[in-house]
């Protein structure tokens, strides 16, 4: 397992297929008060739309409720960049969970209250990738 940064996501590599890997995700999502409230399986769209045969690759858009809630009040508009979408995709063996960091995506509203809540989700969602790495350094015995 290893951490995994690009300038909009953070995440993990994980020793496990998505379908192993999925379960503990929710898990860690709901212990953070966020649902799955969506999921694209890009995989099979690509399939259908393209005849374009890829990796596995499932988009799950998850929501804080509360922290929904906070956002929509202080800016109506920031429906659009809700939700914070979590991405499980096939490299190799592993399966790679990338999270869209909601600072850098929120940063686009010029708001303190936007940034304050955008403080809370990534702090949340940081959480939500060490519990992944807790939970399978436990399964890994170390």
């Amino acid at each position: 397992m290893a951490t995994t940064e690009t300038r909009f996501t953070f995440g993990t590599r994980l020793p496990q297929p998505i379908a192993q890997v999925r379960p503990d995700v929710e898990a860690a999502l709901k212990a953070e008060g966020f649902g799955v409230l969506t999921e694209i399986d890009v995989q099979a769209t690509m399939r259908a739309k393209l005849g374009v045969d890829q990796e596995p690759y499932v988009i799950l858009g998850a929501c804080n409720p509360q922290l929904a809630h906070q956002a929509l009040e202080a800016e109506p508009a920031i429906g659009a960049l809700l939700p914070c979408n979590v991405v499980l995709r096939t490299d190799g063996v592993d399966t790679i969970v990338d999270v869209m960091d909601p600072q850098v995506v929120l940063a686009l509203v010029d708001a303190p209250a936007v940034a304050g809540i955008a403080r809370e989700a990534r702090a949340r969602l940081m959480r939500v990738v060490a519990a992944l790495e807790g939970s399978q350094a436990a399964r890994a015995g170390g």
